[in-house]
């Protein structure tokens, strides 16, 4: 899956902007899938015609990211976040505007504590010596990614956008490998989600599914002098219990686990105190959709080097297989 997921992640596609990520994955399923549409509000829906429920499959194509919102007499650009962007996480990062522009994230030199580091006290240097030189390449609004290569190694993925890239590089996989059942599988990949989980909401009540699942990253447990949390890399997808936008519908979650169970697939309980998911909308629109998750383990979230491991990537992909064969009750 590696080339699938280098393809996802180094695609340019921040929050509001997910149309060349969309259409990537268009055509990467054109000819795979029953239907391929778009809405309103740019997500992209790909169904598996079926006769039996409606099961909704959602993951982020939007990337946190950066806007300009002032250029000095010098040329140095003033941003704020789109999305959560951790200040102290991003200092001395390159991002890379949708022309190639790229830039360098820095901080004001008076600044005695770096714990005083706001978005407001830093700026992006593009090389430019003026204004007028600056906005040559660069004007207000103009969005920017982090810079991030796509590496593996000892069985791991590191990348900038896992989040969530890597989840939509499962769906994509769920559908080419084209799991037989009678359920009608929609493959949703939503926009806006790190601005508000805006996208899925409105999937949803266009759908109205009779059951979804968002996938997306977790916080893992298992670094130096972290927060307790009983989520570990490489030992399987995450089953969500509960996040800070939902508590996953027990049918939603039972079905997970049972699938695991009787498949021998390694799996995990997530617990997440913080942050949340697509299922937070989906699970209330349209009066109530049950709903649940599961998580690909990532550490580093929201940083330009995030981490998975491809094992709990492909056992996703073969939980959500069982899960979308099942008939519906």
């Amino acid at each position: 899956m590696f080339e699938l997921i280098d393809t996802l992640t180094q695609t340019f596609g921040p929050s509001g902007y997910e149309k060349k990520v969309a259409g990537t994955i268009a055509d990467l399923l054109k000819g795979k899938v029953d239907e391929i549409r778009s809405d309103a509000l740019g997500n992209l829906i790909c169904v598996k015609k079926g006769s039996g429920k409606k099961i909704m499959l959602a993951a982020h194509m939007d990337e946190i990211g950066i806007i300009v919102s002032y250029i000095d007499d010098k040329g140095f650009l003033r941003f704020g976040n789109i999305g959560g962007i951790p200040p102290l996480m991003i200092l001395g990062q390159r991002v890379v505007f949708e022309n190639g522009t790229t830039g360098v994230i820095w901080y004001e030199e008076d600044i005695d504590n770096m714990k005083n580091t706001k978005l407001d006290k830093m700026y992006i240097d593009i090389g430019a010596n003026s204004r007028t030189d600056a906005e040559k390449l660069v004007k207000v609004g103009d969005l920017a990614v982090f810079v991030g290569e796509t590496v593996e190694q000892n069985g791991r993925i590191i990348s900038k956008a896992l989040d969530d890239r890597i989840g939509c590089a499962v769906l994509v996989q769920l559908a080419l490998s084209r799991p037989q059942t009678d359920n009608e599988i929609y493959y949703v990949f939503t926009a806006q989600e790190e601005v508000g989980l805006r996208g899925a909401k409105t999937a949803a009540f266009g759908i109205i599914p009779d059951m979804a699942l968002a996938i997306d990253v977790c916080d893992t447990g298992d670094t130096p002098s972290c927060k307790p949390m009983a989520v570990r890399l490489g030992e399987g997808p995450a089953v969500k219990i509960k996040d800070h936008s939902v508590i996953a519908h027990p049918k939603v979650k039972d079905r997970l686990i049972n699938a695991a169970k009787e498949k021998n697939i390694p799996y995990q309980l997530e617990v997440m105190l913080a942050g949340g998911t697509d299922a937070g909308s989906i699970h209330t629109t349209a009066g109530g959709i049950p709903s649940g998750g599961v998580s690909i383990p990532t550490r580093y979230i929201h940083d330009a080097s995030e981490m998975v491991d491809i094992a709990d990537v492909e056992n996703a992909v073969k939980l959500l297989a069982e899960f979308v064969k099942e008939m519906v009750h």
